[in-house]
């Protein structure tokens, strides 16, 4: 069934059909003072999407006008990140500072046509003489200026005559307009900052409002997408094209922002989580930033099936944290090959099979996918196993190891427990089993009994030593997202590290993001900060069961 077109779309096309734009020109304007998270992979995708579907072009600009809380390091973790996304922009990387010279003879202009004037006020004083939703504002004293007095003053805050904070350039709109944005709104301020682009050859910097449309206009943007609190930005924007006079200037169009429930995603939040080292960087695996998903294990497909699960609309809404997972378990569960790993192992000893002896088992990667081969795997006299299970003193329908009672071993044989070992503070260290050598699993011979439980294994010889860490939610889900003082709610079991885990030998060769299903346990990803071949750091992705159901499409 063809998919329905979405709003933005349905208005792209009507503006070709109506001949408004011969072609679709979408841009990607981050702002390079942090790293991206979910929401921002949704622009991302929607603006490189409509650009593919229309045969048109794909800007990625760095918005960066804001010198005070721009680094390099953000600069290049943006790149990585679209990128990693699969949004393709080729050569055409930009930066809103590579228009800083149009930006001014932009204002240069404004101010000869009338349209904007240098104010003395301070910011408290703008907001005071700005008015409010019920009242109108007041005019700025300095707002009939001259020209020439303007251009002068103007020209002085550029050479650097004036401190910071003394004087604006402000667009002359409407003080009594009822959206407050189209009140003389303030275009440029005074700035004594080296910025990473174009060090110190300005001391004053446009504001965002008045830079963003000239950035779209100057590259040939046909439409704007942007979330919906720009919606009121929007008559200011074409105000600022229209003045300057540009020809077939860029559309806004705005749709609702993809939040996800109890999940952390403002800077704020997360750089002070990271400066009390509650997360170890922006890519801690507990966070929803690009590079965090990344490198916990999230694949660029995964994240393209839950945007797309989320829609467009202008309608805000919150999207669980659980279609996240459901997205990338049904990414993985066919890709990846299937691995025994004893996360908290005991060792398994059959005693009545020939210590000297190993057998290699040749075990499918993947049942459901054949095109994954086969690998082997070693088996021998010593195995690992995982603690939950042997139990002692089982209870009722617990259908694995316990004394007297028989399992298959998972691509091997039958074994019966017969006894066990425990340490000094009571805890088991060694399970001792038989086996029965006529039920080894894949011969033609059947099976002489049948047994209710199956285990996996690790072969002890063989095994690989690793690291894994397993993560919870960083916030408290019963508790919300923050407390009544508006710091966050943490949860204190956010990251369990097991050290002493025994994987079979396959993942002996693994690299940074390479991923696994562990048998029973989840998907894993190799730590692409941490891991080191000597010693393997895995991440879990995310557990294998879920109670997220998709959806019944109608």
């Amino acid at each position: 069934m063809e998919r329905s077109k979405h709003f933005i779309e349905q208005e792209i096309d009507k503006d070709l059909a109506e001949g408004v734009y011969d072609h679709v020109c979408t841009r990607f304007p981050p702002e390079p003072n942090g790293y991206l998270h979910i929401g921002h992979a949704k622009s991302i995708l929607l603006n490189y999407g409509l650009a593919q579907e229309y045969g048109g072009k794909f800007n990625l600009r760095f918005d960066d006008t804001n010198p005070t809380k721009e680094k390099t390091e953000f600069v290049e973790s943006i790149k990585a990140d679209v990128e990693w996304l699969g949004a393709d922009y080729e050569d055409r990387l930009f930066f809103a500072s590579n228009y800083f010279d149009k930006m001014y003879e932009g204002a240069i202009k404004l101010i000869k046509k009338g349209k904007a004037y240098v104010s003395s006020l301070s910011a408290e004083q703008i907001r005071e003489y700005r008015g409010t939703f019920a009242e109108p504002g007041k005019n700025d004293p300095d707002r009939e200026r001259s020209v020439e007095e303007n251009l002068q003053l103007f020209d002085d805050m550029k050479n650097g005559k004036f401190e910071d904070g003394t004087m604006v350039l402000r667009a002359k709109i409407d003080m009594a307009s009822p959206n407050i944005n189209m009140r003389d709104p303030v275009i440029y301020r005074v700035a004594h900052m080296t910025h990473h682009n174009t060090g110190d050859k300005w001391c004053i910097y446009p504001m965002y409002d008045f830079a963003h449309p000239i950035e779209d206009a100057e590259e040939g943007i046909t439409h704007s997408i942007c979330t919906l609190e720009f919606e009121d930005h929007r008559p200011l924007y074409n105000w600022v094209v229209e003045e300057l006079e540009y020809k077939n200037p860029p559309r806004q169009i705005e749709f609702a922002k993809m939040y996800l429930t109890n999940v952390v995603t403002g800077k704020r939040y997360i750089k002070k989580l990271v400066e009390d080292g509650i997360v170890d960087g922006w890519d801690d695996p507990r966070l929803v930033s690009i590079a965090a998903l990344r490198r916990r294990g999230f694949t660029p497909e995964s994240i393209r099936n839950f945007v797309e699960l989320c829609g467009v609309s202008k309608s805000q809404a919150s999207a669980d944290y659980a279609m996240l997972e459901y997205c990338i378990r049904e990414d993985l569960k066919i890709k990846k090959p299937r691995i025994m790993a004893a996360l908290d192992p005991i060792k398994l000893v059959i005693d009545n099979y020939p210590e000297d002896q190993t057998e290699i088992l040749e075990v499918a990667n993947n049942l459901e996918n054949e095109e994954l081969g086969s690998r082997p795997v070693p088996f021998g006299r010593e195995l690992y196993i995982d603690r939950e299970d042997f139990m002692e003193e089982p209870p009722k329908k617990y259908y694995r190891l316990f004394p007297g009672n028989e399992v298959r071993l998972m691509n091997a044989y039958f074994v019966k427990c017969e006894s066990f070992e425990k340490d000094a503070s009571g805890k088991v260290t060694v399970v001792h089993c038989t086996y029965d050598p006529e039920t080894k699993q894949g011969t033609d011979k059947p099976m002489p009994r049948k047994v209710k439980g199956t285990i996996h294994w690790v072969p002890a010889k063989q095994a690989v030593k690793a690291t894994v860490r397993l993560y919870e939610n960083i916030i408290d889900e019963e508790k919300g997202v923050y407390n009544e003082d508006g710091s966050l709610n943490l949860n204190p079991n956010s990251l369990t590290v097991l050290t002493d885990c025994m994987i079979e030998p396959a993942i002996a060769t693994a690299k940074a993001y390479d991923s696994f299903q562990f048998v029973r346990q989840g998907f894993f990803c190799v730590d692409a900060k941490d891991s080191k071949p000597e010693a393997l750091v895995f991440n879990r992705i995310v557990s294998l069961k879920s109670s997220f159901k998709l959806p019944a499409q109608s």
